[in-house]
């Protein structure tokens, strides 16, 4: 009777130890699959992070390609409209010059006296015809409006402002009395008719000479000539 009970406690506690490994097993069946899960659930978590850190990265990208791209064609547009700009102030330069030379050439043939068209600055409002023209070219010139009292005695006296003004003695010509006037053709070929040319040729020479019309009226109040 006793070993019978002894095999029954010994089959008994088989079981027990059975049961036991069978739980135990299961239980760390179940911690490896959660382990498991939440590890593919990390990894996952890792991939979406990594996906999103280069959507953004791309999208970085080609927001500074967008910026750049209209960085550049803003200023070649820039460039465009300038050099649009610098073509068109070149064609009437061009256009201006054409204008004159047939002018010139009308003038030449005809005898004509050439009208002066450039503008006349408020600062010598004041004066007419000739010596409108006079002023308005000395002040383009460069020189400042107050030598022009000392230009306009200095003409005066050499020919009282008259483009056609001839000194039979000397041979001198125009309003600054170039001696002889063919000298004046340096500027333009219209030199006998065209007061702005014969202007044009007076202020140079004597900005060469004598710096400034007061200078040159200085000169002229000393000698008597310029």
């Amino acid at each position: 009777m006793d070993r019978l009970w002894n095999r029954i406690a010994v089959r008994a506690a088989s079981l027990g130890l059975l049961a036991v490994g069978l739980t135990g097993g299961i239980a760390l069946g179940q911690d490896q699959r959660t382990q498991a899960r939440g590890d593919r659930a990390g990894l996952v978590a890792q991939a979406d992070a990594e996906e999103v850190r280069l959507v953004k990265e791309r999208q970085g990208e080609h927001a500074a390609t967008r910026a750049y791209q209209r960085e550049a064609e803003g200023e070649a547009a820039t460039k465009a409209a300038a050099a649009a700009a610098a073509a068109a102030g070149r064609a009437h330069t061009l256009e201006v010059r054409a204008a004159a030379a047939r002018a010139a050439a009308r003038s030449t043939s005809s005898g004509a006296t050439v009208a002066y068209t450039g503008p006349i600055p408020s600062s010598c409002g004041q004066y007419s015809g000739n010596r409108a023209t006079g002023c308005a070219l000395m002040v383009s010139a460069g020189f400042a409006i107050s030598q022009f009292p000392c230009l306009d005695k200095l003409w005066t006296r050499e020919s009282g402002w008259n483009h056609r003004a001839s000194n039979a003695g000397s041979g001198a010509y125009g309003i600054p009395q170039a001696l002889p006037g063919s000298k004046m053709g340096s500027v333009a070929a219209d030199w006998k008719t065209n007061p702005a040319t014969q202007i044009t040729w007076g202020l140079g020479y004597i900005k060469g000479r004598y710096k400034t019309p007061c200078g040159a009226w200085s000169h002229s109040e000393s000698t008597g000539s310029y």
